[in-house]
């Protein structure tokens, strides 16, 4: 039976993007995913429930999902007295990463910042958390370097701004590559089998099988 985990979303953000808390119900200790911003109301769910967070994992360097990032690593690094890694995503993510603040300012936002990873991930490499190994997988198109996490196991997916219930990650940055994405979508989450919950960058969970079945850029 793999470990029990418990999971909370806090939206971030003017883009309302889905931070993700999941924690090993066992133990309390966590994972943060995508703290884009609203640290304050991120650390205030995390000190509720008296958890202890291993690491921050990042799908990709769009503001809205890292740009909390290293706010949230210091708070905690402090809080808990030992060093919080912020990991992922692909280091082809770097440049994103290293100018949010520059997105910020296009949108009229403040207070998000620049981040630099502890260390970046690869494609194929596995991630030791809270009792359960997670796979990376990187699905590029709506950024260069945007990875997924994956657990076989307990059959879901963070997947970022790739995949959402009826829609697909936004392509129309200097760098996005919608063909790229789609085949990347195929080759790395459809074929992770249809009862797989995907938890996705904005809006509800939903299921590579109702994907598959219903989403209209897949069809």
């Amino acid at each position: 039976m793999p470990t029990p985990l418990s999971l909370e979303i806090v939206p971030v953000t003017a883009f309302g993007q889905n931070c993700s808390i999941l924690w090993n119900t066992d133990t309390h200790h966590a994972v943060v995913v995508d703290p884009g911003g609203d640290v304050p109301r991120i650390m205030a769910f995390i000190t509720q429930k008296g958890l202890s967070v291993d690491a921050i994992w990042l799908t990709h360097g769009h503001l809205d999902h890292a740009g909390g990032a290293d706010a949230l690593r210091r708070e905690l690094s402090t809080r808990q007295g030992a060093p919080v890694q912020v990991i992922g995503p692909d280091r082809a993510d770097d440049a994103l990463l290293s100018s949010i603040t520059q997105q910020a300012a296009l949108f009229g936002l403040s207070g998000l910042e620049n981040v630099t990873p502890d260390r970046f991930v690869k494609h194929g490499e596995t991630l030791e958390a809270l009792g359960h190994r997670f796979e990376v997988r990187h699905v590029p198109g709506h950024t260069p370097g945007h990875v997924i996490f994956h657990d076989p196991e307990s059959r879901f997916a963070f997947v970022g701004d790739t995949l959402f219930r009826g829609g697909v990650g936004r392509t129309d940055f200097p760098y996005g590559d919608h063909d790229q994405l789609i085949d990347a979508i195929r080759r790395e989450l459809l074929p992770l089998g249809d009862d797989v919950t995907i938890l996705p960058g904005h809006g509800p969970a939903t299921t590579i099988g109702a994907e598959r079945k219903g989403n209209p850029f897949l069809n």
